[in-house]
């Protein structure tokens, strides 16, 4: 299985910018997918890091509106079955989100939490755009201090 992954990680990284958009879909979305070895491998290949920060928030973006989409459609089998979140975590989520609405997407970069969070708002029908604008922040925020962090390691060996 880590041979499967590995491969498509390279071809993720020799796609560039569709294949970093593609990476971050997937590490938003439900599947487990790490984006941050693709935004690094193509940064450190040439591409233009402003670039593949965009291309990196946009697709993970979209991956977590698709965790928010699910809860919005309210198919608790569903969320269940395919994303692994019990209904017991739904409601508990809401519980804390109530009153703090679509701005608490910007958490939706955390581990774990993240989709909850995403899958919690579309349940409770936030306001999609503000959802959308948070999400976004905070995932660019995300991005930029990984990419911050793997840069220092980096050169700290080089």
């Amino acid at each position: 299985m880590d041979a499967i992954i590995d491969s498509v990680t390279q071809i993720l990284i020799d796609w560039g910018y569709s294949g970093l958009f593609i990476s971050a879909l997937l590490a938003g979305s439900v599947l487990p997918f790490s984006s941050e070895l693709v935004l690094f491998a193509v940064i450190h290949a040439g591409l233009n890091p402003i670039g593949c920060i965009i291309a990196a928030t946009t697709g993970n973006t979209v991956g977590g509106m698709t965790c928010y989409l699910l809860g919005h459609l309210g198919k608790i089998e569903w969320i269940e079955k395919y994303m692994k979140v019990k209904k017991e975590k739904i409601d508990k989520m809401q519980q804390f989100l109530h009153g703090k609405g679509a701005l608490m997407a910007f958490f939706a970069f955390l581990p774990f939490f993240g989709e909850v969070i995403s899958i919690a708002l579309g349940y409770m029908r936030s306001n999609v755009w503000l959802t959308v604008a948070s999400m976004f922040i905070g995932k660019l925020v995300r991005y930029l201090v990984i990419l911050y962090i793997l840069n220092s390691a980096y050169e700290m060996f080089i």
